[in-house]
Parts: C-alpha cells; sequence; structure tokens
C-alpha cells in the first residue's frame, strides 16, 4: 500500500494527520461529552480518509499522474519558517507575555501561513483558502485568550475548527475519486 503511495496521498495523509491531532488535542479543554464523541469522530473521519479517500492520480498536462506535489528545498524552506515562528511565538508567548492558553491561537495561524506559502511552492491556490481560514481561527483564538476567554471557547475556535478543516480540506480534495468512475 505505501510503496504505490503518490506524494500526492502522503500530503494528504500528512493533512488528515495533522486535522486529527488538531482535535484530540484540544478536545480536552471541552466537557467530557463533548470532548468523546468529537474524539470518536475525529478518529473515524481521519480513518474514513485513510482508508476509503485515496485519490486516484489524475493526468497532468505533461500527461504525468502528478498534480505538483513536491517535498524539495522550497518545501522545506516553508516548513522551516513555520518551525522558527512556532518556537519564537510561543517563547513569547508563554515567557513574556505569560499567557499559555493562546498557543493554540499561535500554532494555528503559523500552520494557516505555512498552507499560504505552500499555495505558492506547489501552485495549489486552494491552499490559499485553507490556510486563510486557518489562520483567522487562529487569530480569533489569540484575540479570545488575550481577553481571558475560557479555556474551552479557545479551544473549539484555535484548535477544534482548524483540525476540521484541514480534514475538511483532505475530504474535500479527494471527493471526486471516492465514486469509481466520477471525472472532475
Amino acid at each position: 500500500m505505501l510503496a504505490d503511495m503518490t506524494k500526492d496521498h502522503v500530503g494528504r495523509l500528512v493533512g488528515a494527520g495533522f486535522g486529527l491531532v488538531f482535535i484530540e488535542a484540544n478536545a480536552g479543554a471541552l466537557p467530557a461529552g463533548v470532548a468523546i464523541p468529537l474524539r470518536l469522530i475525529g478518529v473515524a473521519t481521519f480513518l474514513g480518509l485513510v482508508l476509503f479517500g485515496r485519490r486516484r492520480p489524475q493526468a497532468t498536462e505533461s500527461g504525468g499522474g502528478s498534480t505538483g506535489t513536491s517535498f524539495g528545498g522550497r518545501y522545506w524552506l516553508v516548513v522551516l519558517a513555520e518551525v522558527v515562528a512556532v518556537a519564537a511565538g510561543l517563547a513569547v508567548i508563554n515567557r513574556v507575555l505569560h499567557t499559555p492558553q493562546a498557543t493554540v491561537g499561535w500554532i494555528a495561524v503559523v500552520v494557516g501561513v505555512h498552507f499560504v506559502g505552500l499555495a505558492t511552492v506547489w501552485r495549489r491556490p486552494e491552499l490559499r483558502t485553507l490556510g486563510g481560514g486557518m489562520a483567522a481561527c487562529g487569530v480569533v483564538g489569540l484575540v479570545l485568550a488575550f481577553c481571558g476567554a475560557a479555556a474551552a471557547l479557545v479551544a473549539l475556535v484555535a484548535g477544534i475548527a482548524p483540525g476540521v478543516l484541514l480534514l475538511g480540506s483532505v475530504w474535500w480534495s479527494g471527493r471526486a475519486a471516492v465514486a469509481p468512475g466520477r471525472t472532475s
């Protein structure tokens, strides 16, 4: 199974995995009656995407099977910038501003901006929509955290919502391939 995975498959798997991580890491701030079903739905969605959402490579203008996902040097520059931004922001949030509940918002902002960068690197403008949505969730989460909102609300807005956006984006990108014989 892994041997026949394209770079697109790997990218979708990583996106779904991080969507699940956003949900699982932040559901604990919610009441158990909400957190447990949410976590189960997140796992079921992830498994459904992994097991049933594999997209067949689509032919490109050059006749190849790849749609442009490349894990080359430009990709790694985006990831490096993301890691540095997360680390620097978390240091300021925790050591200078003493507002650890804002960390989830900062992470959502940085991951969202990372997708905007990937949209350029991979020539996939649809990733700008995902990145913009995640960054907006993060900004709202930051504002809520700095205004003293409840941890559950910050987790919902800046953690759960970006996780849902990631899982939804992976589903959306593979929707045409789920039904055999459909073309996009």
